[in-house]
């Protein structure tokens, strides 16, 4: 006799919103699990073996020192100038790499020519150049924009260079059998196919800029967190350096977060970013 009582069928496609929402949670707990593991192993050191402050201060107390900071208006007028240095160098270094990535990826007899001349200028170490620039430039801002532009220029330019390359050569020659002009084909095809490798440039070079901004205000500056670390550590002030090595750290996450959300604008179709949602 056959049975009548048929089981239910669940739908895969009705439990997976559940199951990205679990693993979306679950990664986030992991992640400030493994944090709060760190602070307290960190804690359990300083205190159980009685290292000096002086040497490696407890997270408690950097934390408290931090929080004080943030209640100075001077320590905010040093985060300001940072970022102000900061931002202005990775603008230019993204308006430059973009704009001659884009010529050279076009144009690979140019490329070919140019490419030596810009890789010597990258090997060179620019902690080396900072003095150069500080004499060139002043002590001032701008020295230190210069340098984090320098900095995140290579790695823009460089992937926009390759995301212009990647451009599908079917997809170009339908664009030409429309008739489609060359600013129509840049804008319609080669700029949304670059997008994915000049959004990657953008992301190493923003690192690079925050890093360029205060290892110039740390060596020929007179504003800005990198010359504040300079006068905690030439104060001995071990735990007020670390509460400002903390809050640089917070700084480039933030800046980093800012072109991993404009990755997001821009290409929400691209499949890193799909499988970063899934996973």
């Amino acid at each position: 006799m056959e049975n009548s009582t048929t089981k239910p069928t669940m739908n895969p496609s009705s439990r997976k919103p559940s199951r990205l929402r679990s693993l979306l949670g679950a990664t986030w707990i992991s992640t400030s699990l493994l944090l709060l593991l760190f602070l307290f192993g960190w804690e359990f050191y300083v205190r159980q073996f009685k290292i000096d402050p002086f040497l490696l201060p407890a997270p408690s107390v950097v934390a408290v020192v931090l929080f004080d900071s943030l209640k100075v208006p001077s320590f905010w007028m040093h985060t300001w100038v940072t970022v102000y240095e900061t931002s202005l160098g990775f603008l230019a270094a993204v308006v430059f790499g973009v704009g001659l990535g884009t010529v050279l990826g076009k144009a690979p007899r140019l490329e070919k020519v140019l490419n030596p001349f810009i890789v010597a200028t990258q090997v060179v170490p620019k902690v080396a150049l900072v003095p150069l620039f500080v004499v060139w430039f002043g002590f001032g801002p701008t020295s230190k924009i210069v340098i984090a532009g320098v900095l995140a220029f290579f790695p823009v330019l460089t992937n926009t260079v390759l995301g212009i390359k990647s451009v599908s050569i079917g997809h170009r020659e339908v664009m030409l059998s429309a008739n489609a002009s060359r600013t129509q084909c840049f804008y319609w095809l080669e700029l949304p196919s670059a997008l994915p490798y000049i959004l990657a440039g953008m992301e190493m070079g923003v690192v690079l800029a925050i890093i360029g901004a205060v290892v110039g205000e740390y060596l020929g500056g007179n504003q800005g967190l990198g010359n504040l670390a300079v006068k905690e550590m030439n104060s001995y002030d071990t735990s007020a350096l670390f509460a400002v090595i903390i809050h640089l750290s917070i700084l480039g996450y933030l800046f980093y977060l800012a072109v991993g959300m404009l990755k997001r604008f821009l290409i929400p179709w691209h499949p890193s970013l799909r499988h970063a949602n899934e996973s």
